[in-house]
């Protein structure tokens, strides 16, 4: 079993003017990195789309749940759509976080509430690349918190973090929200996890990591002959942070509750969408009828591409991953896999599960310096090259 590791919870860093600057400053070649592999996958996108008379600004602000938090932000909750088949598609689907920061950036600005989703996006991505940098480097080193932004960036659905989605913000609250755990900032964790709960329903696992951590810790003082209350001295804002953890996430599931008359409200919305959990069956449904029909190479290729992200959860259990990371991850990654609904979206929902890449990261800080940018070079190459296929294409649901 994964273990914490002093190492791995430490008390607080420092976290003045000074130490944001020097922090900074250490990150800046992170950050860099990961705006160039960003800027390629843009142009890249702008160019793809102006040879088929397309708009990558229309691609990246105004298809797909773009349009959706765009709606929400401009006229509140309340859309509907019926669909033939008898689905009812109710914006109460999407978590209130993005159109508020969408209709309050609009109000300040001459933006619209596309293009302020599009910024929120943009400047959330480079907000989430500076916590994987400090992550990566906390625990191995400046080398693996540079790579482990950059294949953040480089992944084949990367472009979605420069859309005006909710993946940017969400990864952002809560990979600072881990590093606060990390740091033993907990009231900071706490507040952080409540907006990544207000973000997307996956904000469960942000959750899960702050509670499970949290228990562990204690679990480990009482073990050790310390009361509980001498345990929660020593850990200065753990059981506040424990309690305003779960508030955004409940909060909405609840309001929404509240709206439809029922407890299980946002669950029925879900349905609506063809959402939901099985426990993977329908996916495993799906990829049954991938291998025995035409298209056997795509079922394989999910196959492997599913038993990839198992072995680099497994890999960062072995390679002793801190325990809010580990939960954190592996619930993201279980979430996605037990998911039913329409299964292209499954790459986009396991965007935020950062903690799988760690291991990767690990394994090019290693290399000699010019291997490890060739690598990351090919792969924001195939990443900005997939990225534009894509969004003229089927595009991310």
């Amino acid at each position: 079993m994964n273990d914490l590791a002093p190492a791995a919870v430490p008390g607080p860093a420092r976290c003045d003017g000074t130490g944001v600057r020097a922090a900074l400053r250490r990150a800046a070649p992170a950050l860099l990195a990961f705006a160039a592999i960003r800027l390629l996958g843009i142009v890249v996108l702008a160019l793809w789309s102006a040879a088929g008379g397309r708009s990558w600004h229309t691609l990246l602000t105004a298809r797909w749940d773009a349009l959706w938090y765009t709606r929400v932000a401009e006229q509140g909750y309340g859309y509907t759509v019926a669909l033939p088949n008898g689905d009812v598609h109710s914006n109460l689907a999407f978590f209130p976080l993005l159109p508020w920061l969408e209709r309050g950036l609009s109000a300040l600005s001459p933006l619209s509430a596309a293009d302020a989703g599009m910024v929120v996006s943009w400047l959330a991505s480079l907000a989430a690349a500076w916590a994987l940098y400090a992550t990566g480097e906390r625990l191995h080193g400046p080398r693996a918190g540079v790579a482990l932004a950059a294949l953040w960036a480089a992944l084949p659905v990367g472009i979605v973090q420069s859309m005006a989605y909710s993946e940017s913000l969400f990864t952002a609250l809560a990979a600072w929200a881990l590093y606060a755990v990390l740091t033993g900032r907990w009231v900071a964790a706490g507040v952080l996890a409540s907006l990544a709960g207000l973000t997307r329903p996956v904000g469960a696992a942000v959750v899960a990591a702050v509670w499970v951590t949290a228990a562990v810790t204690l679990w480990r003082e009482r073990a050790g002959g310390s009361p509980l209350r001498t345990a929660a001295r020593r850990h200065p804002g753990l059981l506040p942070g424990v309690l305003l953890a779960p508030l955004g996430w409940c909060g909405y599931f609840l309001w929404v509750a509240v709206h439809q008359g029922s407890l299980t409200g946002y669950l029925d919305i879900q349905e609506g969408w063809g959402n939901g959990f099985d426990g993977g069956i329908a996916f495993a449904s799906f990829v049954r009828q991938q291998l025995s029909g035409p298209v056997f190479a795509a079922g394989a290729g999910l196959l492997v591409g599913i038993g990839l992200v198992i072995w680099l959860q497994v890999r960062g259990v072995r390679q002793g991953q801190p325990l809010p990371l580990v939960v954190y991850g592996g619930t993201v990654l279980l979430l996605a896999l037990t998911a039913k609904g329409y299964f292209g979206s499954k790459p986009r929902l396991m965007l935020p599960a950062y903690p799988l890449l760690l291991p990767l990261a690990v394994g090019l800080s290693r290399w000699r310096r010019a291997w490890p940018w060739l690598a990351i070079g090919l792969l924001a190459t195939g990443s900005a090259v997939y990225g534009a296929f894509w969004l003229n294409g089927s595009g991310p649901p």
